[in-house]
């Protein structure tokens, strides 16, 4: 099993930018990187996704806003959230996924408020 830590999250005005990290207690090399969020009262949802090669998936609301990458020599796994909006408030946790092991982190908060 693979310990993840996210960090970075915060509170931020609308508009403004954020970059959560997501580090791992293991080499990700073979691991479907993830971010979800939940915000309250709402299902938690996926926002970005990222495979061993690179390829990247988001969703709707976040495209062209958000960006993730992954650095296998550090372990490590970026969001950089730009253009902020009070919808983007939640809970925002990372997701590291091989066979069948799916793990997840303790999450981090994002506050988007004036």
């Amino acid at each position: 099993q693979v310990q993840l830590v996210e960090s970075g999250g915060g509170l931020v005005q609308p508009g403004g930018s954020l970059r959560l990290s997501c580090a791992a207690s293991i080499s990700i090399t073979n691991y479907i990187m993830g971010w979800y969020r939940q915000a309250p009262g709402k299902q938690r949802e996926m926002v970005a996704t990222v495979t061993p090669g690179g390829y990247t998936t988001y969703a709707d609301s976040v495209k062209g806003r958000f960006t993730t990458s992954r650095d296998n020599a550090k372990n490590t796994m970026y969001l950089q959230m730009n253009s902020l909006k009070p919808d983007d408030t939640a809970v925002y946790y990372c997701n590291a996924r091989w066979i069948t092991y799916n793990n997840w982190g303790q999450g981090t908060q994002v506050t988007v408020s004036s």
